[in-house]
């Protein structure tokens, strides 16, 4: 393990966190990235839920690949500038296959890496029907994602999902091992009530993340609640992908209705925002400087 510059994706996001608590929306992808930190948003997060239905097409149950991921992770790493936290599910197997998930999320640019303590065929989060590796494997992933980054900077994030499985005492004794196994930070899984959420950070002394996803298991806590128990990242994970989904499908309602779009104009991104938000004149410039001639 090397030491890399003070300006590695890791070191930012770790500087970030000293800081102050982050709110981190999920990226859908890599367009929505460069929205988000152009919003002023200080993180993104890559989440498999939403790469999985949004990007592929098809359920959160662990089909996409570590390539597919990588891919992803280096679509959005090189859209934006802004850390990104990406969710590495349960690092695609053992713990050589951690390894190697470690290594190549690390070369896409990923700041942070979640990995989680389901089973294969592993679930969304805020359902039922989920099983457990056993502490000790799970341990043992950490131990190994730990041994391979190539900068201490980078985060590695364990998740828990012991609290649907096996109830609260259980996933908060398997969080202080994984803290003990080294994990960075600590993310408790669909707590049920804000007590839980208190309870969390009154017994683990390290950065926690909330995940705010909706129509889940857990409350839709304010950030600024969240923030006075003393979590340091607020994850929106599908948000903007359902927002976008819902808006899709409204306007293909209307579309059929009207025969047009005419009506929708007013809730579009305009042309010339959206050449904004891609550096469509920079791209100009430079191909101009070149002897081109790319005009918008």
């Amino acid at each position: 393990m090397n030491d890399q510059s003070a300006n590695s994706p890791g070191r930012a996001l770790r500087n970030a966190v000293a800081t102050d608590a982050l709110q981190v929306p999920g990226a859908p992808f890599a367009l929505a990235g460069r929205l988000i930190e152009r919003m002023g948003y200080p993180a993104c997060y890559l989440s498999g839920g939403a790469f999985s239905a949004g990007i592929l097409g098809i359920p959160d149950v662990g089909l996409f690949t570590l390539t597919e991921l990588v891919q992803q992770t280096t679509w959005l790493t090189r859209a934006i500038d802004i850390p990104l936290i990406v969710d590495a599910d349960t690092g695609f197997g053992d713990t050589a296959n951690v390894e190697r998930t470690i290594i190549e999320l690390e070369a896409a640019g990923a700041a942070a890496i979640q990995l989680e303590d389901q089973q294969l065929p592993k679930r969304c989060g805020h359902l039922s029907g989920k099983s457990l590796i056993s502490t000790d494997a799970m341990c043992a992933k950490i131990q190994a994602a730990v041994a391979t980054r190539s900068d201490s900077d980078t985060v590695i994030i364990a998740r828990t999902d012991a609290r649907g499985v096996e109830g609260a005492d259980a996933a908060i004794d398997r969080a202080k091992r994984y803290v003990d196994a080294g994990a960075d930070w600590i993310f408790p899984e669909s707590p049920r009530d804000k007590s839980e959420f208190e309870r969390y950070a009154d017994e683990l002394d390290v950065p926690l993340v909330a995940n705010m996803t909706e129509f889940g298991k857990s409350p839709l806590l304010n950030f600024d609640e969240l923030n006075d128990m003393g979590y340091k990242v607020i994850l929106y994970p599908v948000t903007m992908l359902r927002i976008a989904m819902r808006a899709i499908e409204a306007s293909l309602a209307v579309l059929e209705q009207d025969g047009t779009q005419e009506s929708l104009l007013d809730l579009m991104q305009t042309r010339e925002q959206l050449y904004d938000l891609l550096d469509y004149e920079d791209y100009g410039e430079r191909d101009k400087a070149y002897g081109g001639d790319m005009t918008m």
